[in-house]
């Protein structure tokens, strides 16, 4: 069984119709309200303009933003979101400041054919993230089928991702969810050996399903970011003021019996008195880290063997910076790490950045086209990676052609 996208549908289930999208337009904003970065919007671009090359009549988009709490939020509004779609697409489009209103449902009725129709922040409904079947059945009568395009969203199970997949068929995914599930599921169902994952970012709690999940299927699981000091605490290792999970260290010791080789850890750290204080930073060994300083990033000797490892992988799933790259030169680790990835698509490997911080070092390098794939959702991505269902896909329609 595979998921149906947009490609399985006939002819006659999309021309002349209403497609309803659920889109991820979850982006940030700046000071003055217009969007900061607009990827997530451009990611949505390619199942809208497929489904209007398919004959689709208007195309209705579903979003949320932010979180206004279940009801209207000027500062949550999509009406930056629509601005920078008007910039972004070819189509033209309709803002519609209500969601399941009258005019909401006329505008996705009387628009001319080939607009785009913006409907307002899914979350200003008080039934949205409760899943409300009441809402659910509202939102189906806005189109004729149901597209979800929103990985990002996939692991809610919300009116506008899952509930609205029960009332209005066909029920499929977009070409971005379906980028996401192919090369997801393919590193974690049948990934080309050797299979490297590297995991980073603060908190071994955030991510102990993954670690768990992935140990079985990779052949070397490469931790990073402060969550590497809760490991070295439970090895005896002295860690001054880092970051330590004291209540998951004896979690991280099962880890470290269970793992064996397979679990590798910086053999070396960079260290500084605070995380303001970089001119002071210096690298020394894990077993040499002061008490009265804390570790900011992996060590350049650690950079390298992880860069050696990944270069010579064939599937590579990463999450999770190594260190705090938002403040150099606690950004080393993670720069190291993006560029092996780039050497390693280059050797032929399939790779992987699962979304969230991750993804943003990968924008923010200008490296985020130069390897496989860079999923667009975080706590989504780190959900599928732990081989948990997303409920926004459970819910779509399946078929035996694949």
């Amino acid at each position: 069984m595979a998921t149906r996208t947009i490609r399985d549908l006939a002819d006659s289930e999309v021309r002349g119709k209403r497609a309803l999208v659920r889109v991820d337009f979850n982006v940030p904003l700046d000071v003055e309200g217009n969007v900061s970065d607009d990827t997530r919007i451009r990611a949505s671009l390619p199942t809208i303009d497929a489904l209007f090359e398919r004959g689709a009549r208007v195309v209705v988009l579903l979003s949320h933003l932010g979180r206004p709490k279940g009801k209207p939020d000027p500062a949550y509004s999509l009406a930056p979101v629509a601005r920078r779609l008007v910039e972004l697409s070819t189509h033209p489009v309709i803002f519609v400041p209500s969601t399941v209103s009258d005019d909401a449902l006329t505008a996705t009725r009387t628009a001319p054919e080939g607009t785009i129709v913006l409907l307002e922040n899914t979350r200003f409904l008080p039934g949205e993230e409760k899943n409300d079947p009441a809402l659910s059945t509202e939102l189906a009568g806005l189109g004729d089928f149901y597209v979800n395009d929103a990985f990002g969203s996939a692991h809610r199970a919300h009116a506008s991702t899952e509930g609205v997949a029960h009332h209005l068929h066909p029920a499929v995914a977009g070409l971005l969810m379906e980028s996401e599930l192919r090369y997801l599921g393919g590193a974690m169902r049948n990934p080309e050996r050797p299979f490297v994952a590297i995991l980073g970012g603060a908190k071994i709690s955030g991510k102990i399903d993954v670690i768990e999940n992935l140990l079985p299927l990779v052949d070397r699981l490469l931790i990073g970011g402060a969550m590497a000091c809760t490991f070295f605490r439970a090895m005896g290792l002295e860690t001054g003021g880092s970051l330590v999970e004291e209540d998951r260290v004896d979690l991280a010791k099962r880890v470290l019996s269970d793992a064996g080789e397979k679990l590798v850890l910086p053999g070396d750290v960079v260290v500084a008195p605070s995380m303001n204080d970089g001119g002071r930073a210096h690298t020394v060994g894990r077993a040499a880290i002061p008490k009265d300083e804390a570790v900011f990033d992996i060590g350049s000797e650690s950079a390298a063997h992880f860069s050696s490892v990944i270069e010579s992988a064939k599937t590579v799933v990463w999450n999770g910076p190594m260190g705090v790259f938002e403040h150099p030169p606690f950004d080393a680790g993670t720069r190291a790490v993006g560029n092996a990835m780039v050497r390693a698509t280059a050797n032929g490997a399939t790779t992987i950045v699962g979304g969230g911080d991750s993804a943003a070092a990968m924008e923010e390098m200008g490296l985020a086209r130069s390897v496989s794939h860079v999923s667009t959702g975080g706590g989504a991505s780190l959900e599928f990676l732990e081989g948990k269902t997303l409920p926004g896909v459970a819910a779509l329609d399946q078929t035996t052609t694949k």
